[in-house]
């Protein structure tokens, strides 16, 4: 009856029996999820602390083993933090901020990916998928015992899916026979290979890349060389590998993916003195236990639109990417920053539907922009002809003294936050001289405040920050209440505040989302110019 896909690494949800199978009529949620991985729970934190209901429906009982998205960024981390697991992950990650290119022996140059101060969390942990899974699950644990009404439901897999006009039945199988659940809304966040997708016939356009990598996690023994940095090498000394990644994890695994090519044979690849060939190759004289290992392909894809109705769709199961800057896990956190206040609203009835559509606006255009970043950074690391070659190899050598070449070198562009500039829910920028940094569509930079952050304040509410500058305590518009927090560069002695936010002026007042993107800007408050950013914000008045 039922096939696991893979071994669990954690068992956190074993199947019970719910109330809902012994019923003739089938339950209504409001929302339904399907997946219970990093973006199925992640979209039960947000939805959950909002008290939205929220049932998760997975056809495992924890979570998977192997390391799979071991790099997670700044702003995945800083959404983790709202929904109040990412000090537990910053706790167990390795922090890095500092890169390395090596062109076979010699490296090329190195790059920082933080190197400014005044931020609460690194540009990157390494971590392996597992803890990043477990810290949400603890957190939804502790939700509900506060009384959030989140439900997970192991050893629920989800067999059929009928769409209708404002909701969606599904017959779920479980170890003890089928029954069935109508949901409201419904989520897909169900992988890549998304049952749901499948099921509703829709499909992906992009590319298909022609090469294989191979994974190994290992635990190496005694005194090692490498720190914790990113190490990358073109055409490695080693040759075992076109192309090779070393990453520090915690508990002192050491992930490295060789790139092997497309016509290999994968059950021999996979043999563990073939990997260990690969490996005693780069590593010399090392000890090491093996750990897990894996072999990938890849493809650049996603689907024409991520909201069909009732239905909607989130990371890896809506998009998908190359591993080579670390888009994949970190997108999808972002996804559902986006979607969480959004679906909130409209259930609650303080938002249309129509504000959903934003959803598609945004995170289309995220995902584009990632798709984009991943697919040159696979051109560069395996060029597909011999002109494109050379053209690679002669960035290489001027980026080892020329600072003019190094940009030009792709690696993997690094996952950063997507900046909405196209989003309809934006007001015009009316802030002359601010940075472009904080434009409207922008993720808020964090800055410093005595013992605490920017961010931390801003919470996950509609905030109006008010800068050197006068604003009301609070603005309620069509059932959507801003607060205020005010802050002075008087009292910010590292100068951060101004440089992220002032600019050239010398006050400003911002609207800023739930999801701490930058709705609206200006230098001074206006409350009828507020009230209209604010219906902007949530689909309730067209831009200009």
């Amino acid at each position: 009856m039922f096939d696991d896909r893979y071994k669990l690494a954690y068992e956190l949800y074993p199947y019970e029996k719910s109330a809902d199978q012994d019923l003739d009529t089938p339950v209504r949620h409001p929302v339904v999820v399907m997946g219970g991985g990093p973006i199925g729970i992640a979209t039960a934190l947000d939805l959950g602390r909002q008290g939205i209901p929220v049932l998760v429906l997975d056809d495992h009982e924890g979570v998977g083993m192997g390391s799979r998205a071991i790099c997670f960024a700044k702003r995945c981390l800083e959404i983790a933090d709202r929904y109040g697991c990412g000090e537990p992950m910053l706790g167990k990650g390795v922090v890095w901020n500092l890169g390395k290119v090596f062109h076979k022996d010699r490296k090329v140059f190195e790059f920082n990916l933080l190197p400014e101060a005044g931020h609460h969390y690194p540009a990157f942990i390494n971590m392996q998928q597992p803890y990043f899974e477990h810290f949400m699950i603890d957190r939804l644990r502790e939700l509900q015992a506060e009384g959030a009404p989140i439900q997970l439901r192991g050893k629920n897999r989800v067999d059929t899916v009928e769409v209708r006009d404002d909701h969606a039945v599904l017959t779920v199988m479980t170890p003890d026979g089928p029954y069935k659940v109508e949901a409201d809304w419904l989520i897909g966040c169900d992988g890549a290979n998304s049952a749901l997708r499948r099921m509703l016939g829709l499909d992906f356009t992009g590319r298909v890349f022609q090469d294989s990598f191979l994974i190994a996690d290992i635990r190496m023994k005694g005194e090692m060389n490498f720190p914790a940095e990113r190490w990358f090498w073109f055409e490695p000394s080693h040759g075992s590998g076109a192309s090779t990644l070393l990453h520090k994890q915690p508990d002192d695994v050491w992930r490295i993916d060789f790139q092997i090519g497309w016509d290999v044979d994968r059950k021999e690849e996979m043999k563990e003195e073939n990997i260990r060939r690969r490996l005693d190759a780069m590593l010399g004289d090392v000890d090491y236990d093996m750990v897990w290992s894996s072999i990938y392909t890849f493809q650049c894809k996603r689907m024409e639109r991520f909201r069909h109705g009732r239905v909607l769709f989130a990371g890896d199961a809506a998009h998908q990417v190359s591993p080579f800057g670390a888009r994949g896990a970190n997108s999808g956190m972002q996804d559902v920053d986006n979607l969480g206040w959004k679906l909130g609203l409209v259930i609650e009835g303080k938002a249309p539907e129509s504000l959903l559509d934003s959803y598609d606006d945004e995170r289309l255009h995220g995902a584009d922009e990632n798709i984009l970043n991943s697919t040159r950074s696979t051109d560069f690391i395996t060029p597909k002809s011999e002109i494109s070659r050379i053209f690679r190899d002669a960035v290489l050598d001027l980026s080892e003294k020329f600072e003019f070449a190094r940009p030009m070198v792709n690696s993997g562009r690094l996952s950063v936050p997507c900046v909405y500039d196209t989003s309809p829910l934006n007001s015009a920028d009316a802030l002359a001289g601010g940075p472009a940094r904080s434009r409207p569509g922008a993720p808020c930079p964090d800055v410093p405040l005595g013992d605490d952050f920017l961010l931390s304040k801003l919470g996950d509410d509609f905030v109006i920050l008010a800068i050197d500058t006068e604003a009301p305590d609070r603005i309620t518009e069509g059932g959507i209440t801003a607060r205020q927090l005010a802050l002075s560069t008087r009292d910010d002695p590292t100068g951060l505040l101004r440089e992220r936010y002032l600019g050239e002026a010398d006050s400003a007042v911002y609207l800023i989302r739930p999801d701490q993107h930058v709705a609206a800007r200006r230098d001074s408050f206006n409350e009828t110019l507020m009230r209209t950013a604010i219906r902007r914000a949530t689909g309730k008045e067209a831009a200009e």
